[in-house]
């Protein structure tokens, strides 16, 4: 649990630092961070920074899209912890693993 935890942490941290870069870019009219990276980061956890940062920043707020493939990324993640803590699926890593 303490691996996921550093591992959500990590990944929002990257995502707000991400996001910060691409509104600094985007106010300069330099290069941008694609938004596939942005949902990418997202996906692999940063989900609760990359939603602090949208409304820290006021960053990709009015692309709704975005925003939906955003809350998408956050549903996944949640129903994937959601089921690592059944007893089931907890039962089944040991089983991977062991096999290892």
């Amino acid at each position: 649990m303490t691996l996921l935890i550093g591992a959500y942490l990590l990944a929002s941290l990257a995502a707000v630092i991400l996001y910060g870069v691409d509104k600094a870019a985007a106010r300069r009219g330099a290069r941008r961070i694609r938004e596939s990276t942005l949902q990418l980061v997202a996906l692999a956890g940063g989900w609760p920074g990359a939603l602090l940062a949208r409304r820290w920043f006021r960053h990709k707020t009015r692309k709704q899209p975005f925003g939906i493939i955003l809350w998408g990324c956050a549903a996944l993640n949640l129903g994937l912890v959601a089921w690592l803590a059944t007893a089931d699926a907890a039962a089944g890593l040991r089983r991977l693993a062991s096999l290892g």
